[in-house]
């Protein structure tokens, strides 16, 4: 007893669709495999399909994938079986049409002021279109139809992203070439015009849509001025002062070029002229006459005085004016400007006029020794040099600086004085500053001397010509002692001082105040030890205070 394996039965296909592997397309080819249900009938079974475009897959299931297919192809399907008997016949054939290629080329027509028409040409296979109409503002419209254009919305100022897909049983045609399409830009709104200059208009608008640049023209009865620029902000510049003009904006782009329909009109007046000839006439330092020369239809002027207090203004319909209430110490630029609802004129050139120095608010006369004064004041406004002066009727002592103090030498002591200064700006001006006296302190005294008195006492004298009180400091390297003198008094005594040791000896005059002074020159002295008691009182030199 033997076996004898036959051939297979012939396939039948009963389904091709479109498939996508790894973005290829493929055609899936799937065949009736209930016949070869016998466990080794099916086993042993392999499958091949066959298309006419010389695509082969093979398989040992009941399906495989035709690749690579394009668009537009007519297909002619077989499956053939095979075992170790040998091949099958082959299955009926199936013609299979792919997918519609993507329609082209793309075009745009308008029709009328924001109305568009879509065209393509027809693709073979196609049963349908469906058209895809994006918007810049990222809405998007779409547009079905068996025929080969569609109707669609185009505004102003837009760019449209359109594509266009064909469709039949096997599905989408891939994706065409897509098409960048934009209309005119719409016209600017909101159009306002000031100027800025004697020849400048400034023109601001509203952007418009799908507008890159924008033309600006300003008109009058003898030129036309142009301006160009992607800013929603133009200058016209070099007009004509005081004169009226026409302006127009009209937006422009790259790829439609401009927007002529845009024809609005918007009439502006230029700032006045400047004045002219500025004539300046200085009354005192607090007030200022200016005059001018203007030929506008209509304007106010306003002067204004720039110093360094700050700003002063006068403000008049006519040709002259006066500023008043201006500082010392101060120098001031000066010049006119016109103004209408326009605008402002261009300044005139401008004069310059200066102040006299102001006086420092406060001096101060500091005693530095017996003979030298120091002085020093608080800023002067507008002062760049300084004359300070002490008088009196015995004698008086100055200095020259451009400092905010000075020593001055030459002070008798005790003595009166009257305190003036000159300050001066640095053209020379100059103002004359008077201050409160000054009193020099007492004369320090003179012979200071110290002699031992009875057991452990020592006198202190001196010689003075003033009648002040005194007071007299001696001072050891560890004891000290102080005694006083009243007005009239020239000597004072210490008792119990301790013996053995170098004293320094200052004595000083008081103000009338009460205190005393501090730059009398001290004495030294040794007092020796004679037993318990104080031996020789010996001078030992002139010493300075410090």
């Amino acid at each position: 007893m033997f076996c004898l394996l036959t051939g297979p039965p012939t396939p039948y296909i009963y389904n091709v669709t479109v498939v996508q592997r790894n973005n290829v397309s493929a055609l899936d080819v799937a065949w009736d495999t209930v016949m070869y249900l016998s466990e080794v009938l099916y086993d042993n079974t392999l499958f091949q399909a066959i298309s006419n475009k010389n695509l082969t897959c093979e398989t040992d299931s009941g399906s495989c994938n035709l690749s690579p297919v394009e668009c537009g192809e007519v297909h002619v399907i077989e499956v053939t079986a095979s075992n170790e008997a040998g091949p099958s016949y082959p299955s009926s054939p199936v013609n299979f049409t792919t997918f519609p290629c993507p329609p082209q080329p793309l075009a745009v027509k308008e029709l009328e002021d924001g109305n568009c028409m879509l065209t393509w040409d027809t693709v073979p296979y196609a049963d349908s279109y469906e058209a895809i109409i994006e918007k810049d503002d990222g809405s998007e419209e779409t547009c079905n139809t068996t025929s080969n254009n569609c109707t669609f919305p185009c505004q102003c100022g837009y760019t449209f992203l359109i594509s266009v897909f064909a469709f039949n049983h096997a599905g989408s045609s891939p994706q065409g070439p897509i098409l960048n399409y934009t209309t005119l830009p719409c016209c600017p709104g909101d159009v306002s015009i000031s100027a800025v200059s004697t020849d400048t208009l400034e023109i601001i608008w509203t952007a418009s849509r799908g507008a890159e640049l924008y033309q600006t023209q300003a008109v009058d009865t003898s030129e036309v001025i142009l301006c160009n620029d992607t800013a929603t902000v133009c200058a016209l510049s070099d007009l004509t002062c005081d004169n009226t003009y026409r302006v127009v904006v009209i937006p422009c782009n790259e790829i439609t070029g401009c927007n002529r329909l845009c024809t609005s009109q918007h009439t502006a007046d230029t700032a006045p002229c400047m004045p002219e000839n500025l004539i300046v006439n200085l009354s005192n330092s607090s007030y200022i006459g200016v005059s001018w020369a203007a030929t506008n239809r209509a304007a106010t002027y306003t002067v204004t005085a720039v110093g360094d207090d700050g700003k002063h203004n006068c403000t008049t319909p006519g040709n002259s004016c006066v500023l008043t209430d201006l500082h010392c110490g101060s120098k001031y630029e000066i010049s006119a400007i016109a103004s209408s609802a326009a605008g402002q004129s261009l300044p005139s050139y401008s004069d310059f006029v200066e102040t006299e120095p102001c006086c420092p608010e406060n001096l101060t006369v500091h005693q530095a020794t017996q003979a030298m004064t120091d002085v020093s004041w608080s800023n002067a406004i507008g002062a760049h040099s300084f004359i300070t002066s002490l008088r009196s009727p015995r004698g008086h002592a100055s200095c020259h600086t451009q400092d905010s103090h000075c020593l001055m030498g030459c002070i008798t002591c005790g003595t009166n004085y009257t305190v003036t200064m000159q300050a001066f700006s640095h053209t020379g001006l100059s103002s004359s500053c008077t201050y409160q006296g000054f009193s020099s302190s007492p004369c320090c005294p003179s012979g200071v001397g110290l002699y031992r008195m009875t057991g452990n006492s020592v006198r202190v004298y001196w010689r003075s010509t003033g009648r002040y009180s005194f007071v007299a400091d001696v001072v050891g390297t560890s004891n000290s002692y102080t005694c006083s003198a009243s007005q009239g008094t020239y000597s004072c005594d210490i008792d119990n001082i301790q013996c053995g040791d170098v004293y320094h000896v200052v004595v000083a005059p008081l103000t009338p105040e009460g205190s005393k002074v501090t730059f009398c020159s001290q004495r030294l002295y040794s007092v020796t030890c004679s037993g318990t008691s104080v031996g020789m009182v010996t001078y030992r030199g002139k010493r300075s205070v410090g």
